[in-house]
């Protein structure tokens, strides 16, 4: 490169370091960002090297629609590869003028930017206490299976589980049952270092209706591949290979168990998380993080 000539990462990191200063130097506002997704062509939500992500789609896309670096966006519950959301929710902070000059149109600016698989509904201004992640008073999921005889219909082949054997929702209720409430779902989560697998689980209902069985969930919080978990070991008993005390007797484990089979990603959808009221915020989001660490 001659003496003459810019190199392009230069460029960039003049760009970082511009808006580094201009943040710094102005207010910044916290939006909130409601968010859906078909996550068939996601390698989940976190951004990963060489992969494509919803988390890095959306900043991509906002770095666009806004004419800044890619922001950095907290999100409410970091769905695995292959899961939707319909109820997904993020938070990011932007210099008060950028905001001032884009909330408007922002939504509508997004809709030309995103891919056909993710959509923004709504981008609002939040108190600065509001965390997406911590400040969530609970997560709910549904996952739907279909064991209709014929076979799953074809428009619905991306959100619903096909099972080719008879289940009896009655019995996958009765399993449902005793895992209500504050315990160690250690045997049902993939295990990270330091993270904890005590939540607590407010609802597990299991519903058929118009062929299909709705596994809807909610919980404080989930650890990693916990709700498909449930999913497959209530599976197991919907068909008769395991007892309905099977999924209870798991509780008492201290490690993951193997025998529990993790329904497909592609079933599980994020439908809705739920906050407490603005002045609760900070208080929610302190209780939350004292309880992980």
């Amino acid at each position: 490169m001659s003496d003459g000539e810019i190199a392009v990462s230069d460029l960039a990191d003049a760009s970082l370091d511009v808006f580094a200063a201009h943040a710094h130097e102005q207010p910044l506002v916290r939006v909130r960002l409601d968010v859906s997704y078909d996550g068939t062509d996601f390698s989940g939500w976190a951004v990963q090297p060489g992969q494509r992500t919803v988390q890095g789609v959306l900043q991509d896309a906002l770095s666009t629609a806004l004419r800044v670096p890619p922001l950095t966006l907290t999100v409410a519950g970091r769905t695995d590869a292959g899961v939707h959301a319909t109820g997904q929710v993020a938070h990011g902070d932007l210099p008060a003028d950028v905001w001032a000059g884009a909330s408007g149109r922002l939504v509508h600016k997004l809709s030309g930017i995103l891919p056909r698989d993710v959509r923004v509904a709504a981008v609002t201004q939040v108190p600065d206490t509001f965390d997406a992640r911590f400040g969530a008073l609970w997560r709910r999921y549904v996952y739907r299976i279909s064991d209709a005889e014929g076979g799953i219909e074809p428009l619905q082949r991306r959100q619903v589980l096909a099972w080719r054997r008879p289940l009896d929702v009655a019995a996958m209720s009765a399993a449902a049952a005793p895992l209500v409430g504050l315990h160690d779902f250690v045997a049902f989560c993939r295990r990270r270092a330091g993270a904890s697998t005590i939540r607590t689980l407010e609802s597990l209902d299991i519903t058929r209706t118009e062929g299909e069985i709705v596994c809807t969930v909610q919980a404080d919080a989930f650890c990693r591949s916990m709700v498909r978990s449930l999913v497959g070991a209530l599976i197991a008993v919907g068909e008769g290979r395991r007892p309905v005390e099977w999924p209870a007797e798991l509780l008492s484990y201290d490690t993951r168990c193997d025998d529990v089979g993790v329904a497909p990603a592609h079933g599980l959808t994020l439908v809705e998380v739920r906050y407490p009221p603005d002045d609760q915020l900070h208080l929610r989001a302190a209780q939350a993080r004292a309880r992980r660490g």
